[in-house]
């Protein structure tokens, strides 16, 4: 179980299977940078982010899925330890940002779509939402889609969102390209939830 989190009230945290683009996103939502480990399953524990004056908290959950050369053990070991966290933090947590790769997250979801597996994004926006920790799907990489729209129906169609997608677009989907620094759906739809949960004082973060 991860033991590192802060004393903290408020907290954003990001989730996704590794190598969807968390790391990156996190330096431009904190401008601080974060040792990624060079390779997937090397980060066991969160990289937290808190303003010393501030309540409040962002933190980047260890990525979970396939990763080449980590066992399947630990891979499980990862799961469970995120899903106790978001248990434990439930109350805590005003936004549960879910990092996907726009560019592969389809074909990867229905590779792992069948009648006796649920894929682990799909799985884990449904985790969040059954604990009423507010869902934002940030589909990263937007700039190597050819067809965003077309590609941004088929993600809101995976995760049980009925298209066409742009009726998501303030809340739950955010089309983004972390590594330009083009964050600012997910900004908007993570002040949503902040709103919703009475901290427009964190506004400032976003």
């Amino acid at each position: 179980m991860f033991e590192t989190r802060p004393d903290r009230d408020a907290e954003v945290a990001l989730l996704g299977r590794s190598n969807v683009g968390k790391s990156t996103l996190m330096r431009e939502i904190t401008g601080h940078k974060f040792d990624t480990g060079g390779k997937p399953g090397v980060t066991r524990e969160p990289n937290h982010y808190d303003w010393a004056s501030e309540d409040f908290v962002v933190t980047d959950l260890p990525g979970f899925g396939f990763m080449a050369g980590v066992d399947e053990g630990r891979r499980e070991n990862i799961k469970t330890d995120i899903v106790r966290y978001l248990e434990q933090y439930a109350e805590q947590i005003l936004a549960g940002v879910v990092v996907l790769d726009g560019k592969a997250a389809v074909d990867i979801i229905d590779r792992h779509s069948g009648p006796e597996e649920i894929p682990h994004t799909v799985e884990l926006f449904s985790f969040l939402q059954e604990l009423d920790i507010p869902a934002v799907l940030a589909v990263n990489k937007m700039d190597k889609v050819d067809d965003r729209d077309e590609r941004l129906d088929e993600i809101a169609d995976r995760f049980g969102l009925y298209p066409p997608w742009q009726q998501w677009e303030e809340e739950v989907i955010a089309p983004i390209v972390a590594k330009q620094g083009r964050i600012e759906p997910l900004n908007q739809a993570v002040r949503h939830h902040l709103h919703e949960a009475k901290r427009d004082d964190l506004f400032k973060f976003f």
